[in-house]
């Protein structure tokens, strides 16, 4: 390697040391307690309030109505779980677990040790061919060798994913709650195994029987059903927007930190009312470059990291929550016919 290319490299990874400077100095990393309190406050007050309407509502019709509000409900306990497990909430690392855990397998009856671990994948290597465990998902295909690998029933599904992908959605959360129990069953290594286990089971069986025991078994089925799509379908949505369509780098990129969270990440414009909706996770290159940041600092970031990214020519992409989708189906759309719009990227000279 050339002296030049050493510099260029050690030039690049003292941006992100600048950056981090900067950010520090603003005080963007210090902890938010009192905004995390009214925010789990909220969580469960309104938890708690939507199943005594279930339990007042009885044996109606009307109970899908309170299925869909539990679907937000538990979605949003997965946003707190979520920043719990990047040490957003607390300085400690048991408090933040215990509010992961809490959040995460009691109230949605997801593995927080699990999701952690994959999740941690993920940052590490956002969008990047073989090491992002979030774009090897069957039976979607992120890029055009995944597509091609397909056979039969798969490529067809490959062929139609971009019209597929809202409806396959409604199964995600099916598909978190297996994975989870898998997890926490199967052999590979876990945290707080005994406590992830019974936390996932107290969700499990209270859930179930407080469903069959006030419902009909015809009202049940439909309760679960909507419940579970509505949960699937909101988390899809909310994560979707967050790298799918944007660069996919290859499993021997060399961009340095900076560069490959901002470049393969998507801003979500749209006010207060997304942030809330959508976690805070529509400032996802922010989140990405600094992942322990507090969610409500996100939005205050903004402005300095996008400055800075112009300043040292990084493309900063941001959109609306509708054009986000839009971008995402047409890269699904490209892949599935072999001609993607974003399948790689290439790191800058």
């Amino acid at each position: 390697m050339s002296d030049i290319s050493l510099d260029a490299g050690r030039q690049r990874g003292s941006d992100y040391a600048d950056l981090s400077r900067q950010v520090r100095a603003a005080g963007l990393l210090d902890r938010r307690r009192g905004y995390y309190a009214v925010r789990i406050g909220l969580v469960a007050g309104s938890f708690g309030g939507l199943w005594m309407l279930f339990a007042r509502l009885g044996e109606s019709w009307w109970q899908l109505g309170v299925a869909v509000a539990l679907a937000v409900v538990f979605a949003q306990a997965g946003f707190i779980g979520h920043d719990a497990g990047h040490r957003q909430i607390a300085r400690s690392r048991r408090a933040n677990d215990l509010i992961g855990l809490i959040h995460g397998n009691l109230l949605t009856g997801l593995s927080y040790g699990w999701w952690v671990d994959k999740h941690n994948r993920h940052h590490a290597h956002p969008n990047t061919e073989g090491r992002d465990p979030d774009i090897t998902v069957a039976p979607l295909s992120f890029t055009v060798g995944q597509a091609r690998s397909r056979r039969g029933f798969g490529a067809l599904v490959a062929r139609h994913q971009a019209y597929l992908f809202f409806p396959l959605l409604l199964l995600e959360a099916l598909h978190l709650h297996a994975n989870s129990v898998r997890a926490v069953l199967g052999p590979r290594r876990i945290a707080h195994r005994p406590v992830e286990a019974g936390l996932l089971a107290l969700h499990l069986g209270g859930y179930l029987a407080a469903v069959f025991l006030v419902l009909s078994p015809a009202q049940a089925v439909a309760f679960i059903l909507v419940n579970q799509g509505a949960l699937g379908l909101y988390l899809g949505c909310s994560f979707a927007p967050n790298h799918k369509g944007m660069p996919i780098l290859g499993a021997d990129d060399n961009l340095d930190y900076l560069r490959r969270q901002v470049l393969t990440s998507r801003n979500v414009r749209g006010g207060r009312f997304v942030d809330v909706v959508l976690g805070g996770l529509n400032y996802q290159i922010e989140h990405h470059l600094f992942p322990s940041m507090p969610c409500p600092n996100l939005r205050r970031a903004r402005p300095l990291i996008r400055r800075f990214c112009a300043e040292h020519d990084i493309d900063y992409h941001e959109t609306s929550l509708v054009r986000s989708w839009a971008e995402a189906l047409r890269h699904l759309h490209g892949v599935g016919s072999g001609e993607p719009r974003t399948d790689s990227a290439t790191p800058p000279p």
